[in-house]
């Protein structure tokens, strides 16, 4: 029987000490022939036990430094290190069905899109972490399809992704300066040099998300302000859905501060924050319905948080990067080292 393509799997990883070893023992459990992948966790110096776990995996892993410590230096490392035809990043918080790589391999060579990618299926916990995980498959909770995916097609971005190698070489590899947001940049930029980005409900994985809403506020600010970074680089790469949040945070901002000074502001103000929490506990509804109504003021609060962090961090961003809009941009990196590539052999017929 032909062999399938070499695979590198890339981990980014700091302090996850408490997810980490969930994470690879999925990746080691794939159906993939083992002898056609490899595990590289690239490290951002934690300062938990985390090494401790991956030791205990011996020669199956290979662990590397990550000095600057954010995700794109972590992958751009483990992609420069890695010696497979293909490139797949695995997110320490997801645990991977047993048929993902193939799958991922699969959708590659039958659509010949540059990157393919699965659907982000969360995996809740208690109360609060079922209510956010509720809220973010949810598209009035967010917009991109690949949170609420239920078949194949083209889209803007998929969750995680696997790339054929010559993706790098052709567009570069992702952004550093982005601590968030740099998969949808990256994206962008297969988009805009003709290539296609596609999602395969095949692909499926489970993502332990946020399980407090004080660690969701914080995900959805960092979400936005580092959006404001994609704005400046690339405008076209924004929806009307990116400038939703900030509008209304701003807006409701306005209006109560005028609220102060005109009764016309103030009735403005209670108009928009009814009709705002009225289509929230609709939604919220509309969620609770297949999951269970006992959880109808969580994941309400849950879209509250996700909205206003979001459009806050946008707002902030806006400030944070008011310089920038003047300043020349960088270039990505480019892949200018070539790794050892195993040679290419045939995959099997599909």
């Amino acid at each position: 029987m032909n062999s399938w393509p070499y695979v590198s799997v890339i981990i980014p990883m700091r302090n996850e000490g408490k997810h980490i070893a969930r994470c690879v023992d999925s990746v080691l459990a794939q159906d993939y022939p083992r002898d056609r992948f490899e595990v590289i966790v690239v490290d951002g110096n934690s300062e938990d036990d985390s090494r401790e776990v991956l030791a205990k995996y011996g020669d199956r892993v290979r662990v590397l430094d990550n000095p600057a410590r954010i995700v794109p230096t972590a992958l751009n490392i483990g992609i420069r290190a890695a010696r497979g035809e293909v490139i797949a990043r695995v997110d320490a918080h997801t645990t991977l069905a047993p048929d993902y790589l193939r799958r991922g391999v699969e959708t590659l060579l039958r659509t010949g899109a540059d990157n393919v990618g699965g659907p982000m299926r969360t995996a809740g916990g208690g109360p609060v972490a079922e209510a956010i995980a509720r809220a973010m498959d949810s598209p009035f909770g967010i917009g991109a399809y690949f949170h609420f995916a239920q078949e194949d097609r083209e889209t803007d971005t998929v969750y995680m992704g696997m790339w054929p190698r010559k993706t790098f070489e052709c567009v570069g590899l992702f952004d550093e300066e982005l601590v968030r947001n740099q998969d949808d940049e990256l994206n962008y930029r297969i988009r805009k040099a003709g290539g296609r980005v596609y999602l395969s409900v095949a692909m499926r994985s489970l993502y332990q998300n946020r399980e407090t809403y004080r660690a969701l506020a914080q995900q959805f600010f960092e979400y936005g302000k580092w959006k404001v970074r994609v704005l400046q680089k690339h405008p076209r790469q924004m929806s009307w859905r990116h400038f939703v949040p900030p509008a209304f945070v701003a807006s409701s901002g306005v209006a109560t501060a005028g609220s102060l000074f005109s009764p016309l502001c103030s009735y403005a103000s209670l108009a928009l924050l009814g009709a705002y929490i009225l289509a929230v506990m609709l939604a919220a509804g509309v969620v609770t319905k297949k999951h269970g109504l006992h959880l109808w003021p969580l994941v309400a609060w849950a879209f509250v948080v996700m909205h206003w962090s979001w459009g806050s961090g946008f707002l902030w961003g806006l400030v944070r990067f008011g310089h920038r809009w003047f300043q020349a941009e960088r270039q990505p990196p480019r892949l200018d080292r070539k790794a050892e590539v195993l040679p290419t052999r045939a995959a099997p017929a599909l």
